[in-house]
């Protein structure tokens, strides 16, 4: 029998008053804390995973498989998250694609590239053991697969393949594959890398394409130079009938577009940017970054961005993609002026303007005064 409106609001009531005493007893700490301690993945205040695993995919990339745990809403192919380690006492978070297809254990997986100086990505490379709790946030992104069956053209360079990797998985998934050799699917991956052994997940991209699930084109650029978008004419005839996702170096990117719209089809061309490519550089300044209470100065040449002259003085300031896509960097300007390295753009602002700096792609104009 179905219980009346005041029946559910006793039962809401004495539901409300138990968790109240239960607070009570464990003041200072809430009941959450203990719980944290329990464990982690069920925390309703922060979203965290565990470290399932670390596979190796090429010397200096591996595939890290995490367990979310509860409050993650799920992310659409090609989206990225924010991973957050605790790297020497400090917490710093970086951006990585999701690269897994559809599992039924709720497991997701990033495959992150070490780079030279990475704190983070070296960490997650070499120095992450299984079962170590990390901090997520949610997907995040519009560089998608939403579930067309369009005929397909992705371009990447390098760990470009990455978003791309998770969205042909979705979509191999879900439309399934012959075992005839025919492949059903209108799916051409140009691909770049300095040698055979540099590309990220090989094996299988190569067995996709013996199996005609896709049509793999390698460019090997320590050995045959770097792409030029002209070549897609011969490589690739029909691409301007394509829809066509592009994600690497930012020149690469840079030369597709300025190719698409030479070719009147930019509005077929989708991309993500890993490096931010820059203009050329200012004079540059003096940053004062206030965090807290603790206020310093760094100098900031112009060919350097805030992030890194605060991270070179040790000083620990928000980050996240390191290419201004996640805008977890930000900070307000208080005085003076900074340069977006991008675009050479030069923005100004006082305390109390609202003025918001992505200290990642910023560099010092002249004098400023920057954080909360």
């Amino acid at each position: 029998m179905a219980r009346s409106s005041d029946e559910r609001r006793a039962s809401a009531r004495l539901k409300h008053l138990a968790w109240n005493a239960v607070r009570t007893l464990t003041t200072p700490l809430l009941p959450d804390d203990y719980l944290d301690l329990v464990d982690p993945l069920r925390s309703p205040r922060y979203l965290r995973a565990r470290v399932v695993d670390v596979h190796p995919e090429t010397a200096d990339a591996a595939t890290v498989t995490l367990q979310p745990g509860l409050g993650w809403t799920g992310h659409v192919p090609g989206q990225f998250i924010r991973v957050g380690v605790d790297v020497d006492g400090v917490r710093l978070w970086r951006a990585y694609s999701v690269t897994s297809g559809p599992r039924d254990d709720g497991r997701i997986t990033i495959t992150v590239k070490s780079l030279s100086g990475g704190l983070v990505s070296s960490h997650l490379h070499e120095s992450l053991p299984s079962g170590q709790i990390v901090h997520l946030e949610q997907a995040s992104g519009e560089f998608v697969w939403t579930g067309g069956v369009e005929p397909t053209l992705y371009v990447t360079g390098g760990s470009g393949i990455t978003p791309v990797m998770g969205m042909l998985r979705h979509r191999l998934a879900a439309e399934g594959e012959r075992s005839d050799g025919e492949g059903t699917h209108d799916i051409v991956v140009v691909h770049s890398a300095g040698h055979p052994e540099d590309v990220i997940f090989a094996d299988e991209l190569r067995g996709l394409h013996e199996r005609g699930a896709i049509t793999l084109v390698e460019r090997h650029t320590r050995l045959e130079g770097r792409l030029d978008p002209a070549e897609l004419d011969h490589l690739v005839p029909d691409w301007r009938d394509r829809e066509v996702y592009a994600c690497g170096p930012a020149g690469m990117l840079r030369m597709l577009r300025e190719f698409a719209e030479l070719n009147g089809v930019e509005d077929k061309l989708h991309t993500e940017n890993f490096v931010v490519e820059l203009a050329e550089p200012g004079e540059g300044g003096t940053a004062t970054i206030v965090m807290g209470t603790t206020t310093r100065e760094v100098a900031v040449s112009g060919e350097t961005s805030i992030l890194d002259a605060a991270e070179a003085a040790d000083i620990l300031v928000p980050s996240g993609c390191r290419m201004g896509i996640c805008y977890g960097c930000v900070l307000p300007l208080r005085s003076g002026a900074v340069r977006d390295m991008r675009t050479g753009e030069v923005t100004s602002g006082t305390d109390g303007d609202g003025v918001m700096v992505q200290t990642c792609i910023s560099s010092a104009a002249g004098d400023c005064t920057i954080g909360r």
